[in-house]
């Protein structure tokens, strides 16, 4: 299963929806996520760039990417970002292979 960071921002209007009418976000996404064959692990509404952050579990980049287009095709979120994590163990993993083919790489020169 591989790890997501979803970050979002609510146009005017959803949040305006939010304002008069409080829903609960989270549940909301869970069940597009669970749809989907994910889980939604937490979601956080944030300061700054974006309006809430969600950490998703996905079987495949597949589930993910059609879960954010799900969620813009409803015309209630402005902008996103998805972010590909990697565990440590995995990053770890990834160090030790690069470190075997650094020097396969050869630099452009000028």
């Amino acid at each position: 299963m591989s790890m997501y960071l979803f970050q979002l921002s609510y146009t005017s209007e959803a949040a305006k929806a939010m304002i008069t009418s409080p829903s609960d976000r989270k549940a909301a996404a869970a069940s597009l996520i669970n749809a989907l064959g994910g889980k939604l692990h937490e979601m956080y509404f944030s300061f700054g760039d974006y309006d809430a952050v969600c950490l998703i579990e996905g079987p495949d980049d597949k589930m993910m990417a059609a879960g954010a287009m799900a969620v813009g095709a409803s015309g209630s979120i402005s902008k996103a970002h998805t972010t590909k994590l990697m565990s440590v163990d995995d990053s770890m993993a990834a160090m030790a292979k690069a470190g075997k083919a650094v020097g396969a790489y050869k630099p452009p020169v000028g």
